[in-house]
């Protein structure tokens, strides 16, 4: 897991031992022989809670506008409007250093006294905030070899006064609006973060959520439902240093690099609106498909209920994917596999909905016996696209 963030989640086993009390909707039990494979086919992809992308797409290009759109996966929000400025983590940029190209306009600035300088070094190529073991930063710049310009105490923050600055990270280039900082987090380590404003934020995620190309009502629900989710984390901002991080963890983000004309169109029609609930911004959550019904998300504007716009593209419905019994045994730690059933579902859409609980028997080993598996960390682990799925074959 990169530097700059971290979850902390609760301890759990993969395996627990279960007594058979008969669940509702069980699938038949499939054998599972020596040197086997298993065979899953699908719908969806994603968690399914909230907005499905697909959903939205096939809307848009029916003649629904955002608005319903929007209000369809999100009950019982009311329109409000948000503005300011986020902190973004940039965990691609998980080393020591913060380093940017240089800019004619690039100014240093520290935080913690207020005082700003301009980077006027002669023939400078690049600058570098290192961070130093007493907690103050050095900050350098690039003409051939590195050279000390100033050490400054506290959070050090780099500026191009509103032009873009380029990030130079272990993966590339990534040109950002805003400010850079290079502070420390939670847990002090140190971390590159994206101080912008909201809007110029959401010109660098509708983008990266949804393929820019798809119809302009589409990205608008996209930019509602992003928007309003970085208005829902900065109101639970995940660590001192930034409110939000720029994976896929929280929403992705690409910084002024992942711009285009389609999206900002979108991001411009829909200014500063957000959906709320009881006055507050709504957690707006999506996914790519919900394959057809959507995933209760523990809030009232988040039902569960059947999706009134997602087709059947191949690109979500009919998805396979095989693994081996060997790749379960091993991950698992299990010998001899000899079963495997979908024995619970949570009773919504196709056949009977998503996977809620599925077991596996093992006749070798110390502990023979049906354990059940969890859901979640089986679907990612072996690449399904969701917990919507069959056992197609096992042989």
């Amino acid at each position: 897991m990169s530097r700059g963030i971290r979850f902390v989640a609760l301890a759990a086993t993969a395996l627990l031992v279960v007594t058979p009390t008969g669940p509702a909707a069980a699938d038949p039990s499939e054998e599972v022989p020596d040197n086997g494979t298993i065979t899953f086919t699908g719908q969806g992809e994603g968690h399914g809670r909230g907005m499905s992308q697909y959903g939205a797409y096939s809307a848009a290009r029916a003649g629904v506008t955002y608005r319903q759109i929007a209000k369809t996966y999100y009950p019982r929000t009311r329109w409000a409007r948000a503005k300011g400025s986020i902190e973004v983590a940039v965990l691609g940029d998980d080393d020591r250093d913060l380093v940017v190209l240089h800019h004619e306009r690039l100014s240093v600035r520290s935080l913690a006294s207020g005082r700003s300088w301009a980077a006027d070094a002669r023939r400078a190529t690049k600058w570098r905030v290192r961070p130093k073991a007493s907690g103050a930063n050095v900050v350098s710049f690039f003409n051939g070899r590195w050279r000390a310009w100033k050490t400054i105490r506290g959070t050090v923050q780099l500026a191009a006064g509103g032009r873009p600055l380029t990030l130079v990270t272990p993966d590339g280039r990534v040109r950002y609006r805003g400010a850079l900082r290079s502070a420390k987090d939670d847990f002090g380590d140190r971390v590159t973060v994206n101080v912008v404003p909201l809007e110029t934020y959401l010109r660098g995620v509708v983008p990266r959520e949804m393929q820019a190309g798809w119809p302009q009502h589409a990205l608008r629900s996209q930019a509602v439902a992003s928007r309003t989710y970085a208005a829902w984390r900065r109101t639970r901002p995940l660590d001192r240093a930034y409110d939000i991080c720029d994976t896929a963890l929280c929403q992705v983000y690409g910084g002024a690099s992942a711009e285009q004309r389609a999206s900002d169109k979108a991001v411009r029609a829909t200014a500063r609106e957000i959906l709320t609930f009881r006055r507050k911004p709504a957690f707006t959550e999506y996914s790519a498909s919900n394959g057809g019904y959507t995933v209760s998300g523990g809030k009232p504007y988040l039902p569960a209920k059947q999706d009134p716009y997602e087709g059947t593209s191949s690109d979500y419905y009919g998805w396979t994917v095989t693994v081996t019994a060997a790749q379960l045994e091993q991950f698992y730690n299990l010998e001899n596999l000899t079963a495997i059933q979908i024995s619970l579902r949570d009773g919504n859409g196709w056949r009977g909905g998503r996977v809620t609980e599925l077991l596996v028997t093992t006749e070798g080993g110390s502990n023979p016996g049906t354990y059940p598996v969890d859901v979640a960390r089986f679907v990612s682990r072996f690449d399904l696209k969701s917990s919507l799925f069959r056992i197609v074959s096992a042989g």
